[in-house]
């Protein structure tokens, strides 16, 4: 044991590592490099003379010393991060790096008209987007704030609305498609066709949602294709090309049902729901760039209405 005193930042180091469940994770969280964080980690465990983490080839969680110690340290950390962001708030112009976590739909369909706004507004603002259509505690993964719909938020999140208002699910094939299998006349024929699926990176598969004059129904068809959001494009292209029945937002599928490369179908069961919201804490200081984030969704109206 040294008889230096630990520094602030090998503390939040520990508790930035601690919070992740890793180095690797709080790496990309933190923007370092893990050997610089396993370095710190070292080094503050060697100046207390206590072991503050247990690693294993899997996971790096707290010891009873390291759980106590983060307890306290993590309001007393959130006290330091507000104080500095006192002072950038009073800059002409805030800086800093806003971290979002956003699914695949937002990103493609209405985010970058508000992004490049936002660019030309602050420039000395750094937007670090992660795209990720998992359910998240934005705050444990490292960002500020995420871009989720209503079902998915947490009870304790601020979410102001962001982008369009009202979407619909869309159902479609290629003309080629239905030429050879035929035009599914109700959601449950489609357990008789092929059906291009969407799942999660946890595994789970999307279900099929359809509604109509008040009913409500879910399917499970199956097919040959199942592909994560970051890649749906490729369901699009097999769709298309005549390989099965695809399911997606109507935003996706628009233009290549007005090409006639899709058809659209079963229009009278496809299903509505509310518009994203962005969502963060509500139980911390807002950091300059995430406050001047939501001032100006506030201010340009969310997004393009639907």
């Amino acid at each position: 044991m040294t008889t230096d005193s630990p520094s602030m930042a090998d503390l939040a180091t520990f508790a930035l590592v601690a919070q992740h469940g890793g180095f690797r994770q709080a790496a990309r969280a933190g923007g370092q490099s893990a050997s610089a964080l396993s370095e710190a980690l070292r080094r503050l465990e060697n100046q207390l003379g206590i072991r503050l983490l247990l690693r294993t080839t899997r996971s790096v969680t707290p010891t009873e010393a390291g759980a106590l110690l983060l307890a306290r340290l993590q309001p007393a950390l959130s006290q330091v991060a507000g104080a500095l962001d006192v002072l950038n708030e009073l800059r002409d112009s805030p800086r800093g790096t806003l971290r979002l976590n956003v699914p695949v739909s937002a990103a493609r369909f209405f985010l970058q008209p508000l992004v490049d706004q936002f660019m030309a507004a602050y420039p000395d603002i750094v937007l670090d987007i992660v795209i990720d259509n998992n359910f998240v505690d934005v705050v444990a993964s490292g960002c500020d704030a995420g871009i989720r719909y209503g079902e998915r938020l947490e009870q304790d999140m601020i979410a102001l609305p962001i982008g369009p208002r009202t979407q619909r699910f869309a159902v479609a094939a290629a003309p080629s498609y239905l030429a050879r299998r035929g035009v599914p006349a109700h959601p449950r024929d489609l357990l008789q066709h092929a059906c291009l699926r969407g799942k999660f990176l946890s595994g789970a598969i999307y279900p099929w949602d359809f509604e109509r004059d008040g009913q409500t129904l879910t399917v499970d068809p199956t097919g040959p294709l199942i592909v994560t959001p970051t890649v749906i494009d490729l369901a699009v292209s097999a769709a298309v090309a005549g390989h099965g029945v695809i399911y997606l937002f109507e935003e996706w599928l628009d233009p290549h049902i007005a090409s006639g490369a899709l058809r659209p179908i079963l229009r009278d069961w496809w299903p509505s729901f509310p518009g994203p919201f962005l969502y963060y804490s509500g139980r911390r200081h807002l950091p300059a760039p995430l406050r001047a984030f939501v001032d100006f969704v506030r201010a340009s109206g969310s997004a393009p209405a639907a």
